[in-house]
C-alpha cells in the first residue's frame, strides 16, 4: 500500500493510489488522492502549477519525471480557515 507520494520534494499523504503503463507510449501513470488543508491551500496549488514534476513513491522504488494527465478538486477556494479539500491527481511519465 502507497501511503506518500513525492513531488518536487513536497510530501503528500495519499490515498487510493493506482499506477499503471499507458498504452502505446509504454510511460509510467500514476494516480491518486489526497487532503488539503486551507492553510497548505497555496503552496500545494503554487506546486501544481509547475506543471512537471520529480515524482518520487518510496513504498514502490519509483522515480520519473512526470507532468499532470488530469486533476480535479471538491473544492476550487480553500481560503476560509479550517477547511479540507480532496484532490485527485494522475501524473505521466515524461518521454
Amino acid at each position: 500500500m502507497v501511503n506518500e507520494v513525492i513531488l518536487n520534494g513536497t510530501v503528500l499523504n495519499v490515498t487510493r493510489y493506482k499506477e499503471q503503463i499507458v498504452e502505446n507510449s509504454g510511460a509510467r501513470q500514476i494516480s491518486f488522492d489526497f487532503e488539503v488543508k486551507s492553510s497548505e491551500y497555496h503552496a500545494i496549488t503554487t506546486l501544481l502549477y509547475e506543471g512537471a514534476f520529480d515524482v518520487k513513491v518510496p513504498e514502490r522504488s519509483l522515480e520519473f519525471r512526470g507532468t499532470i494527465a488530469n486533476y480535479y478538486t471538491s473544492v476550487t477556494d480553500l481560503y476560509k480557515e479550517n477547511q479540507v479539500g480532496s484532490f485527485h491527481l494522475e501524473l505521466v511519465e515524461k518521454q
